[in-house]
C-alpha cells in the first residue's frame, strides 16, 4: 500500500469536509512542528507524542507569533471558532493517516481548553484602563469694565 502525501490527504479532507479552509490544515501541521520543537527545547529530549491540550497551547503561541492581533480574524476566515474545531481538524488528519494518535486521545481533549477571546484578543488589549487627562483649573473669566 502506498502512503498518501500531505497534499493528497488535504485534497481528500477538504472535498469531504468543507468546514475548514485548506490553509488551516497547513497551519495546523506547522503548529504541530512548532509545538514539538518548543517541547524539545524545554525538555531536551525528542517528543514522541503531543496531547490535545499541548497542541492547543502550541497553536495559540504559533498563531500569536505568525498573525499577532489578526489571529482571531484569520481563524474565523478559515472556519475555526473554538478549540473543538482544532480537534475536529486533528481527527480529520488522523483519519487520513497524516497524524497519529494513542488510545487515550479523544476529541474531548480539545473541548473548551481556552476561549479564543482570551487567547487571541486579550494579549493585545491595554493592560490598564486609560486614566483621564487632568486639565488645570480654569482661569477666571476676564472682568468687563
Amino acid at each position: 500500500m502506498q502512503k498518501i502525501g500531505f497534499a493528497e490527504a488535504l485534497d481528500a479532507i477538504v472535498a469531504t469536509d468543507r468546514r475548514y479552509h485548506r490553509d488551516a490544515y497547513v497551519f495546523l501541521r506547522d503548529a504541530l512542528d512548532y509545538t514539538t520543537k518548543q517541547q524539545k527545547k524545554s525538555k531536551g529530549a525528542a517528543v514522541r507524542h503531543v496531547a490535545g491540550p499541548e497542541l492547543l497551547e502550541g497553536v495559540r503561541l504559533y498563531a500569536l507569533k505568525e498573525f499577532g492581533p489578526m489571529a482571531l480574524t484569520v481563524f474565523s476566515y478559515w472556519g475555526i471558532e473554538r478549540c473543538e474545531d482544532i480537534g475536529k481538524m486533528v481527527f480529520n488528519l488522523i483519519g487520513s493517516g497524516i497524524f497519529g494518535k494513542t488510545e487515550q486521545d479523544t476529541l474531548e481533549d480539545f473541548k473548551s481548553v481556552y476561549s479564543f477571546h482570551d487567547a487571541f484578543v486579550k494579549p493585545f488589549l491595554p493592560e490598564t484602563a486609560m486614566t483621564p487627562v487632568k486639565f488645570p483649573p480654569a482661569l477666571p473669566a476676564p472682568k468687563l469694565s
